[in-house]
This record gives structure tokens, sequence and C-alpha cells, in this order.
């Protein structure tokens, strides 16, 4: 399947209601990227996959994917999510992983590629540890491929300058249930630029992106892909892939 077969595939089928983001920016960038750097049939693990939106449009693609979560957020838990989410996996033929005690439960597999989306921003510690981790189970000029909110897009820099806050809307965090899930420490380019280099990798890409579309009135999108096409900095989101 191309990119967007897969995409559309997935959309059709996918069990939670009013999930995915209005349009599919997000996941045809993210496929078009790993088409672009890894062959078919090669091993994917999505770390932080959630409900596997973005690994069954790989998978359905000829990638042979992987998923861990810890299936611990509030909605996971309920109206029997975790099993739809498990049974919807297993129907595309993708291995769910979850955590058993502090051992990546991952029986010592080798992957391709190492996904981590919208995931790093939510830790409450470094992510030195988890990264250097799951590098020790990615081959030899495998790919890490990381993408994360983008903490000065154009949107929070004018809900700053309006005194807006930059940070998730305050109700959701006051009414957030136990331990916050929430975004923690988002990052900016030379934050993802450091990270390659520290983890000793190479930098293959490293560029904002367009993953939230779907907020922006429709009847500004042009007008606003036009700005932040000239100023990447200012994009939704970020993109690193990164070579070991």
């Amino acid at each position: 399947m191309t990119p967007k077969e897969a995409v559309k595939k997935i959309f059709a089928e996918f069990p939670f209601d009013d999930y995915l983001p209005a349009n599919d920016c997000a996941h045809i960038h993210i496929a078009k990227v790993v088409e672009k750097y890894l062959k078919r049939g090669s091993k994917i693990l999505d770390f932080g996959s959630g409900p596997c939106d973005k690994t069954a449009v790989l998978q359905c693609m000829g990638y042979q994917c992987h998923a861990f979560d810890d299936l611990n957020d509030d909605w996971h838990r309920k109206n029997g999510n975790r099993e739809k989410i498990l049974g919807f996996a297993e129907n595309l033929g993708i291995v769910y992983h979850e955590p058993k005690g502090d051992d990546f439960p991952f029986n010592n597999e080798k992957f391709d590629m190492i996904m981590l989306h919208d995931v790093i921003e939510h830790l409450h510690e470094s992510p030195k540890e988890l990264l250097t981790k799951l590098l020790s189970r990615l081959n030899k000029g495998g790919y890490l491929f990381i993408t994360v909110p983008n903490a000065v897009n154009a949107r929070k820099r004018l809900f700053v300058i309006m005194g807006k806050t930059n940070y998730p809307p305050f109700d959701s965090f006051f009414n957030y249930p136990g331990p916050w899930r929430g975004h923690v420490r988002e990052y900016v380019k030379n934050d993802l630029e450091q990270l390659c280099a520290l983890l000793g990798l190479k930098k293959i890409i490293l560029s904002g992106c367009d993953h939230m579309l779907d907020k922006v009135p429709r009847a500004v999108q042009s007008l606003y892909c036009g700005i932040t096409s000239m100023f990447d900095s200012v994009k939704d989101s970020l993109v690193l892939l990164a070579k070991k």
C-alpha cells in the first residue's frame, strides 16, 4: 500500500471516534519519512504507541511493526479501551508489548527503526536513560525517529504575546486524575540537535513539520503554511531522524 492508501484504510477501521485528527497530515508525513529511508519488511518498534494509529499505517505498508505502551492514561482504562487497542493491533499483525517490571519486554529483539512520536515531552525525567536503552535494541545503521510538539511554534508565540499560556490548558491540568501525564518539557530545534549529538547519532533530518494543521482554521491554513514555510522554527511540530 502507498502511505495515502494505508492511512485511508486505518482511518476507516480505527476503533475510537474523535481520537484521530480532522486531517491526516501527521500520519502521511510519518509514513513518507519511513518509506523514504527504510525498505518494506524492515522491523519497526513504535515506543509509546498508544492505540497504534501510526503503527497500523506502517504495518499496512508492509513493515514488521512492534508497539509498546503502558496503556495507563485515564482513557485507556475506561470502557474496555485497553482491550480494544490490543485487539486492533492483533488483527493487523502488530506485536504489542506492555511493561514487565523494570525490563523492556522485547525478548532481546533488534529493530531497524525505533520511533517515539509525541512521547519524550511527557517524560518527568531526562530522556537519556530511556533512549540509551532503546538504542541498544537498534541495529547498526538503523534509525531513531522522533517527533515532538514545537515549544516555540507560531501559535504559542502569539499566545504569549497576548498574555495567554503556552502550557496545556489549565482546566485539563486542574481536572486531571492522578499523576500528570501531559506535557512536561517541550523541545525546540536546538534541543533535538543536542540530543542527536549527545547520543552519538548521525543527523539525517532535523526540521519543523505540520502535524497539527487541524488546529488551524481552514480559512487561514494556506496563509499559515506559507508563513511557517519561510520560518521553519515556528512550525507546530519538529522531526528528528537520526542514524546509528
